[in-house]
């Protein structure tokens, strides 16, 4: 689950992180009495869950109040890769000196938060790793004994050679680290994190991305979901119980288990297809779970065939199959459907799909062949 960036300042400044003060609003008027109330330049940002939201211009400054009604005129509202903005932040400008990131994520190959440092701040990390990496240094933390004095200071050296901004950056490295493992986050980052002329460091952007497996023991963090700004077909995938990726490709998935998915989106593309989504209806699924995923896969527009692989384990096929049917009756599906069911209750729900007038292989190559050819993309 992604935060708007108010609420991991909020998090962040929990912790004891510098950040400035910052007022979220969602009418030009607000904009224009908070910008009043700070004086001064503010800056206008657009609170969706997507990056390059300045590219966007969802990012303005504005010199005095009235500018600032006008900005936020136009940036509420925007559309910024698909998602609506209905609020923006006002916060101070800041004079910059230096900017750097500082960022931690959830890396599973080390089995460890790591944190990555670069002193060239206020860009794409993975524009900096890809261009020059040797400005990124690395640490993965122990989860056994969690950030260290020394660690923290070796970060913060490769960052600055005053020892007073060293001191700054190593507290809010750590910091940085018991946000990240008080929230239950995959990651925190701080793009950028400023040096005023004045010598002070500040966060004056922030990032957070909280693990779904966390949030049942951390309800304060889950009412923080904003489902506006999430697309659409992943709110409905969450509330009907199913796991979903949307991908740019054009052959609809719906597959029980991971694995098998896994299988099929591989074997799309050993085929010269491209697979439009992973989509898992799970290992005890219900005709309502099939309707629900043929709804959220009918939604993207880029799909031009349906491919069901079913291996009937737990998931009994005849439900598989009712829900096929009911799904076609409750929606008009005018995309080809090529279907794959073997298993549990396999000859029932040939008997099923054959009185619909529909039909179903067995093999997993043909059926992948058959969607690969429909969608056009062999």
């Amino acid at each position: 689950m992604d935060i708007h960036e108010y609420q991991a300042k909020e998090r962040f400044r929990s912790v004891g992180i510098p950040v400035p003060p910052g007022r979220v609003v969602s009418t030009p008027e607000e904009a224009e009495v908070a910008a009043e109330e700070y004086g001064g330049t503010v800056v206008i940002k657009a609170q969706v869950h997507s990056g390059g939201r300045g590219k966007a211009g969802g990012v303005k400054l504005a010199e005095h109040p009235k500018e600032a009604r006008d900005y936020a005129s136009e940036i509420l509202g925007m559309d910024i890769n698909g998602l609506p903005v209905d609020k923006v932040l006002i916060t101070p400008a800041e004079d910059i000196d230096t900017e750097a990131y500082v960022g931690v994520l959830l890396d599973r190959k080390a089995q460890a938060a790591t944190f990555m440092v670069s002193a060239e701040g206020g860009i794409d990390i993975e524009e900096v790793a890809r261009t020059n990496p040797s400005a990124i240094r690395k640490l993965s933390v122990d989860p056994r004994y969690g950030m260290l004095p020394h660690q923290a200071y070796w970060l913060a050296s490769f960052l600055y050679k005053d020892p007073n901004l060293v001191d700054q950056a190593r507290k809010i490295i750590a910091q940085l680290y018991d946000a990240f493992v008080s929230s239950g986050a995959k990651l925190a980052e701080i793009n950028p994190l400023i040096t005023t002329p004045a010598g002070e460091m500040k966060a004056i952007d922030a990032k957070m991305s909280i693990d779904d497996s966390e949030l049942f023991r951390r309800p304060d963090i889950a009412e923080m979901r904003d489902t506006s700004s999430e697309p659409p077909s992943e709110t409905k995938a969450r509330e009907a119980g199913l796991s979903y990726v949307k991908l740019d490709g054009e052959v609809g998935c719906c597959v029980n288990g991971a694995g098998l998915a896994m299988a099929t989106m591989d074997l799309v593309k050993y085929y010269r297809g491209k697979p439009a989504n992973f989509l898992d209806i799970g290992g005890s699924s219900n005709p309502d779970k099939v309707v629900a995923a043929l709804e959220i896969i009918t939604s993207d527009p880029n799909v031009k065939v349906i491919l069901f692989n079913i291996f009937g384990g737990i998931t009994r096929c005849d439900d598989v199959a009712n829900g096929i049917i009911e799904a076609i009756e409750k929606i008009d599906i005018e995309l080809p459907i090529v279907i794959r069911l073997t298993g549990t209750n396999e000859d029932r729900a040939l008997e099923i799909l054959e009185d619909a007038g529909l039909s179903a292989y067995t093999s997993m190559d043909e059926v992948v062949k058959k969607a690969v050819e429909l969608a056009g993309t062999a």
